[in-house]
């Protein structure tokens, strides 16, 4: 690889001057470096975008500066350019990211300049607002909750699978995760930990009032519906990867299946999912 693009999240701290090292080490050693930091959303409202458009045409590889959140959120934004993502995790704890702060960066920028490394496809989910006032459309490396907005209110709600209705729910929402975003909220609210090269959709309910609502793992080729039967009276929403939000209104339904792009992930180490994942958890 010759051609790069760092992407920096200006809130997190040292993500500046690590910019600027990258990028001196790799133009040191015969190789293009753009870069920008993130910047406010296409509406104007919100940190950590990234356009797609400031992207140069030959870029090869995508380095990320932030945390997990900084590099899911670079994912959506740049799904369409089909580039590799590598990230830096400037935070606590990152378990997309393949170096810490605390590492040097540059074995890995060696092991990118001399193709040293392998490239693994993440699934993706698309979710679907549908109703009365249109179709809005979202996609979530992570996952897809269906939450309340304001209120602590317990929610109702009724899950249907390829168009036949499955359970309803009495519980405070409902995420559906890729295996990708197993070790993420889902593993918060008891989910299942699934290796991130499945194709595999998990459905799990967010503190639900029944003994047996356990969750449940799709294929990754069947479609899942949410109705909501409280919308009048408690405001819901559907929250793609932690923040991207569209609101549901009465009549909607959210609608969820496998998207039809992929992310691409660099990993630099052929170390075993499982044994990765325990290094990780050791540091919380």
């Amino acid at each position: 690889m010759k051609q790069f693009y760092v992407i920096a999240n200006p809130q997190k701290e040292g993500t500046e001057r690590a910019a600027r090292v990258i990028a001196s080490y790799l133009e040191s050693r015969g190789a293009v470096c753009n870069g920008s930091a993130q910047t406010m959303d296409e509406n104007g409202q919100k940190q950590g975008y990234t356009d797609p458009a400031v992207v140069p045409e030959k870029t090869e590889c995508v380095i990320t500066l932030g945390g997990d959140g900084t590099l899911i959120q670079a994912a959506r934004n740049l799904v369409d350019l089909e580039l590799p993502l590598i990230g830096v995790n400037m935070g606590h704890l990152g378990y997309l990211t393949q170096v810490s702060q605390s590492e040097s960066v540059f074995p890995m920028l060696d092991s990118l300049l001399e193709n040293r490394f392998t490239i693994e496809r993440r699934m993706m989910l698309e979710g679907r607002v549908a109703g009365p006032t249109g179709v809005r459309t979202g996609i979530a490396l992570n996952d897809i909750v269906l939450t309340r907005k304001d209120v602590l209110q317990v929610l109702n709600f009724q899950v249907y699978l390829n168009g036949v209705k499955l359970n309803e729910y009495m519980a405070d929402g409902i995420i559906a995760a890729t295996p990708t975003g197993s070790t993420a909220y889902n593993l918060s609210a008891g989910g299942p930990i699934v290796a991130p090269g499945a194709e595999l959709i998990v459905l799990t309910p967010i503190s639900p009032h029944s003994l047996n609502s356990r969750s449940i793992v799709f294929s990754a080729h069947d479609s899942v519906s949410i109705r909501p039967l409280d919308l009048e009276s408690k405001q819901q929403t559907a929250v793609f990867d932690g923040d991207h939000v569209l609101e549901i209104l009465p009549g909607d339904t959210l609608e969820i299946r496998r998207a039809d792009r992929y992310t691409r992930l660099i990993q630099l180490d052929n170390v075993p999912f499982l044994e990765n994942l325990r290094k990780k958890m050791t540091r919380v």
